[in-house]
């Protein structure tokens, strides 16, 4: 074999190699890619395999929130609104509107209980915020409602332009109502209570001279008393969002089907029908 050809077969080797090692850092780029892939993915599906695994859907919800979320303290039962929205992502996610658990939140506990892992979510009523999409994300607004003034029949607070620095205001501690408040009307007193239920009752023992929330919720209580009644038009707008954690997309993406099954099937207009009396606007 003479020298030439020796050196072109040495040459034509150290091609293939050079090749084939190409070929094998591309295949394992393409496989790495893959696999990081498909462990996004698998982080983001976690969240609901482990509520599969369990068998049951952990919903934080209100306990004192009549048409969206009130305990019967005869019975135990918690009843609303929010309990029958709750139900119906249990079915879409487990097949069975009744493997699910609730646990009682409010305003100011709601996002640690989350974000703590005690809950899979919070249906309670919640407003989606700027500043609350720092922490938790939300899915579609569920329910549209807007802020306003429960007063005693025969107040002179007929709205929010009845409110001046000198007016007491009710509140729950971590709503966004109490915010709204204190920059609709500067300078306001606002006594912040752990729940509404409490709001109210203080209400009623006179230590404000009203209280504020949003309408839907207010509703809620001038049912509950007849002395008391919602006063003035909604002066904020309160979309109502179901919060997960941050970055459980997959479990976004399930309450939103389940919404808009309920939607496209007429079963969301039948929940909002029942509990609030009158059909949604469209």
């Amino acid at each position: 074999m003479s020298k030439s050809f020796k050196c072109l077969s040495v040459l034509m080797i150290a091609a293939i190699l050079v090749i084939a090692g190409c070929g094998n850092n591309n295949a394992k780029s393409n496989n790495a890619g893959s696999g990081n892939a498909a462990s996004g993915n698998g982080t983001d599906s976690k969240a609901i395999a482990k509520i599969k695994e369990r068998g049951k859907l952990l919903v934080g919800v209100k306990y004192d929130t009549r048409l969206f979320g009130l305990k019967d303290p005869a019975s135990g039962n918690v009843e609303g609104f929010d309990i029958d929205i709750s139900k119906a992502i249990a079915k879409h996610i487990l097949g069975d509107e009744n493997a699910i658990e609730l646990k009682e939140v409010t305003s100011k506990t709601r996002i640690p209980m989350l974000n703590n892992g005690e809950i899979d979510m919070v249906v309670a009523t919640m407003t989606i915020t700027e500043e609350r999409k720092k922490e938790v994300d939300f899915s579609d607004v569920y329910f549209q409602a807007g802020q306003s003034l429960l007063v005693k029949k025969g107040s002179p607070i007929t709205g929010i332009e009845g409110v001046t620095k000198d007016t007491k205001i009710l509140g729950s501690k971590g709503a966004t109502s109490i915010k709204n408040i204190k920059e609709k009307v500067p300078g306001v007193t606002v006594l912040e209570f752990d729940n509404y239920q409490d709001a109210f009752s203080a209400l009623k023992a006179g230590q404000g001279d009203a209280l504020t929330t949003d309408d839907a919720i207010l509703y809620g209580m001038a049912a509950q008393d007849p002395g008391y009644e919602v006063v003035g038009k909604p002066f904020t707008d309160e979309p109502y969002g179901i919060a997960v954690q941050k970055g459980n997309t997959a479990v976004v993406k399930a309450v939103n089907d389940t919404l808009a099954e309920l939607k496209a099937n007429g079963e969301y207009d039948a929940i909002y029908t029942k509990w609030i009396g009158k059909a949604p606007a469209k």
